[in-house]
């Protein structure tokens, strides 16, 4: 397998609607898991407000990846090879977020 970076810019309107869309990506992800492997996602806020995320994925390939997001229901803007990882620190723990609630 190797290592791809998803981005899905102005996914959602909201956090709640990013936090169903990532039920269905666990749903899939545990189906499709001999193609498939989700490693970790970071949501983010688009300037108009909407949310967006880039995701780590390990992959048999591009395709494998964009047939779990459309089993998910999520969007695709692209998909990245990752090359080679370099890893400064390891990311800082953070709560995560449930359903209904947000970080502000």
């Amino acid at each position: 397998m190797e290592t791809y970076v998803v981005v899905r810019r102005h996914a959602w309107r909201t956090h709640p609607d990013a936090l169903e869309a990532v039920e269905r990506a666990n749903l899939e992800a545990t189906r499709l898991s001999e193609v498939v492997t989700w490693a970790q996602s970071h949501v983010i806020e688009e300037t108009d407000g909407t949310i967006g995320s880039i995701c780590v994925y390990e992959a048999v390939s591009p395709e494998a990846i964009r047939h779990h997001s459309d089993a998910a229901g999520l969007p695709v803007d692209e998909i990245v090879k990752i090359a080679d990882p370099i890893v400064l620190r390891p990311d800082p723990p953070r709560p995560r977020l449930e359903r209904g609630e947000t970080d502000a």
